[in-house]
């Protein structure tokens, strides 16, 4: 069972002409309501309602005739067919003028042109780009430059060593004479350097026992500059333990020393220079002095 409405407007000037019935199952048509005004006062009932139709819709009454007030036609509105399920429940229909329409279109945000950008958002994403840029370009450098020039760190290591002198004024109180010959190589064979900081240390054990630093020089790209390093002990205060186990290696003519240096080098490449740290280690085995002559040694370098 259908409830079908049918108005119909054909014109500004005409009284609009409202058709109501239900359409069952069986394609018969109970005309409810056929009417027509602008209101209740000018409505005029055309037919009683539940009146049994048995035609189709095709067939319905036609609306009365209305004289025109003007002799210029307008177009018809839309037809408007509307259809329930049920009698009892039927939803309210609402209609806008297109004036109404296209106000609330108006004011739609999402029919409105976007603003336009900030120009401090604009300077933002330029400072941005221009930063990436920088970043890329720097690091496709620095890339390039390492695999064709493939810098090394220079290496640090010792050719030759003597220890002179080892004695005790007290049981504490430890006086000593260290000579060694230090060997600085340049490995790179595109970059020169130079050591502008550098300082030898010599350690028995954990305990620093003599220190001595160098004057600055350079190197050109696979050079080989040796440096004699003296190390003097002047009643360098040992510990009971170190001291017993520093006279128990003079006794056994094996002396253990460590030899730790520290160096800033400063780097060029063409016209670009970079400076790092470098620390070198070295384990030496010497014999007991006055004559004591290097018998092992190793070193490493490293950053």
């Amino acid at each position: 069972m259908w409830v079908i409405e049918i108005t119909v407007g054909l014109a500004e000037d005409l009284l609009p002409f409202k058709y109501l019935g239900i359409l069952t199952t069986d394609a018969r048509l109970t005309r409810l309501e056929c009417s027509y005004g602008k209101n209740d006062n000018e409505n005029r009932a055309v037919s009683s309602r539940h009146t049994p139709y048995t035609g189709n819709i095709n067939s319905l009454p036609p609306p009365p005739s209305q004289h025109l007030r003007h002799s210029t036609p307008t177009p018809p509105t839309p037809l408007s067919i509307s259809s329930r399920q049920t009698m009892n429940h039927k939803s309210p229909r609402v209609s806008y003028s297109p004036a109404i329409l296209a106000k609330q279109l108006s004011k739609d945000p999402l029919l409105h042109h976007p603003r336009p950008t900030h120009p401090l958002v604009w300077c933002s994403a330029i400072i941005c780009l221009v930063f990436c840029l920088l970043l890329i370009f720097f690091g496709v450098a620095t890339l390039i430059v390492f695999l064709v020039i493939k810098p090394k760190y220079p290496s640090f290591d010792i050719t030759n060593a003597s220890l002179n002198a080892i004695y005790f004024d007290s049981p504490e109180n430890f006086n000593g004479y260290f000579t060694l010959l230090a060997n600085f190589t340049n490995s790179n064979r595109k970059m020169k350097i130079r050591y502008d900081y550098l300082d030898v240390e010599l350690y028995f054990g954990d305990r620093l026992i003599a220190t001595q630093a160098l004057e600055p020089f350079s190197q050109r790209p696979g050079e080989v500059r040796l440096e004699v390093v003296h190390l003097i002990s002047s009643l360098v205060y040992l510990p009971p333990n170190p001291a017993i186990e520093l006279q128990r290696q003079v006794q056994s003519n094996r002396v253990k020393y460590n030899i730790r240096g520290t160096f800033r080098i400063k780097a060029t490449v063409g016209s670009a220079r970079f400076s790092y740290w470098l620390h070198a280690k070295c384990q030496l085995e010497m014999t007991s002095p006055p004559s004591g002559v290097l018998v092992a040694r190793s070193c490493s370098t490293k950053r």
